[in-house]
């Protein structure tokens, strides 16, 4: 189902010149994360919201009742394609694989880039190459 709603709300949501960062349905609630470059605001919300509600009742995606909700990433934001990887070199990530890579599935440290279909996180000191295939969830930390 999420591949399905992808194809239908990202071309869409591009279209009000808007990024889909991401996507989650969970328990009947579809939130929609959106984000352009000066920000979202509540209005901004509100607008993508009745725009996707309106293109939801039509392809109707989703069968039987449930909630949409549209907001911004938030500071932990979350890391969905290889550009999203290249535009936050030196930040702080937090990424978990499909699949442990010598026995570890999560790591957290400063990204220092992408190569080819692997990601570049620096972790205690030593550069680990993660394949892009193999990350499952990806999230900015938030530093204060």
């Amino acid at each position: 189902m999420r591949e399905t709603l992808l194809k239908i709300l990202e071309p869409a949501i591009k279209a009000l010149n808007y990024e889909l960062v991401e996507l989650e349905f969970h328990g009947g609630v579809l939130r929609i994360y959106i984000d352009r470059p000066e920000g979202v605001t509540l209005d901004d919300c509100q607008k993508v919201s009745q725009q996707m509600s309106a293109l939801l009742d039509v392809e109707d995606p989703i069968p039987g009742a449930y909630t949409l909700e549209v907001s911004s990433p938030g500071l932990d934001r979350p890391l969905r394609k290889l550009m999203d990887f290249r535009q936050r070199m030196g930040q702080r990530v937090r990424i978990e694989l499909l699949l442990p890579i010598n026995g570890r599935r999560r790591f957290t440290g400063t990204l220092r880039g992408v190569e080819a279909d692997e990601v570049l996180i620096e972790v205690d000191d030593t550069l680990m190459r993660l394949p892009f295939t193999q990350i499952g969830k990806a999230r900015l930390v938030p530093e204060f």
